[in-house]
């Protein structure tokens, strides 16, 4: 039988450099980089208030400070806008407000990977499940992903990671699941591998930016053990509950953005964009035109 607990509490991993997005992430975290007119981490956030989580556990470092300000509530802000009776702005403002007590920070003193990032969280998270959210990963969805994990985990408790097929050629760049039934909506996972070759990988089915873990991933993480590419890997810490607590992978509904890298960033811009009423016209003539240009310039 597994703990059935109601999760409440997400880590948030936000500590690296985002070097991909030089120069503009050389002072402006790229958690805060903006999709449309939100920065990624309120989507992350957002995200998880509809799951229902209520403790908000960010992993921070050096050069974070705007982040920590922005998660802040801004007084003087909503005055100004308040005294403008610019009453849909100050709407808008209210709700990226958090609640007091609900935001607490670790610090991750070195970038020694996904799994020492959560692994500082731990006296945080305390022993009880909790997700995982990685704001690079946007997922666009009728129901947002971390409420379906949070519905489908009631039904097989321990370990539930997201999970999506990807190309053959793509594998190399994700912890890949081994399962029998890698195409249902949810699947037993029997094997765990973090970044293997083609030749290697045991199946396509990807571990993308979304967990429910039970805190018994933490005793892993606490042996420090390295993996690949040098990191203390997460993907290695949930393996290791395959036969205990059990791992399990969801194949969530909704589209995945890796936002993470420059053309998935873009790409979600314009998916974003054109879901917009507000926006939806203007945009599709901006790109038609920007198309024309580039056949002209070709």
């Amino acid at each position: 039988m597994f703990r059935q607990t109601r999760v409440r509490k997400a880590v948030f991993p936000v500590a690296g450099m985002g070097t991909r997005f030089l120069p503009a992430t050389k002072s402006i975290p790229k958690e805060l980089l903006p999709l449309v007119d939100r920065p990624l981490i309120q989507y992350a956030i957002d995200e998880a208030r509809a799951a229902g989580i209520e403790e908000f556990i960010f992993v921070t470092a050096r050069g974070k400070t705007a982040l920590e300000d922005y998660l802040d509530h801004a007084p003087h802000l909503a005055e100004s806008l308040r005294r403008g009776n610019k009453t849909s702005l100050l709407e808008e403002l209210e709700s990226t407000r958090m609640p007091s007590g609900s935001v607490a920070y670790a610090r991750q003193d070195e970038p020694r990977g996904l799994g020492h990032a959560v692994w500082c969280a731990r006296h945080l998270v305390k022993d009880e499940p909790f997700a995982v959210i990685l704001p690079d990963d946007v997922i666009a969805g009728a129901t947002p992903c971390l409420r379906q994990m949070v519905d489908a985990y009631r039904t097989c408790g321990g370990n539930l990671v997201a999970a999506m097929h990807v190309p053959p050629e793509a594998v190399g760049s994700y912890g890949i699941l081994s399962s029998s039934a890698p195409d249902a909506a949810l699947c037993a996972v029997d094997g765990m591998v973090e970044k293997p070759s083609p030749e290697t990988a045991p199946s396509t089915l990807a571990v993308v930016g979304r967990y429910i873990l039970d805190p018994s991933v933490l005793t892993h993480l606490s042996r420090a053990q390295v993996g690949a590419g040098g990191e203390i890997q997460l993907t290695d810490a949930i393996a290791a509950e395959i036969g205990r607590t059990g791992v399990h992978g969801f194949r969530f509904e909704g589209e995945r953005y890796d936002c993470g890298s420059k053309a998935g960033f873009l790409r979600a811009t314009v998916a974003f964009a054109l879901a917009r009423p507000d926006l939806r016209d203007d945009f599709r003539q901006c790109l038609a035109g920007a198309t024309q240009v580039g056949v002209a310039a070709e």
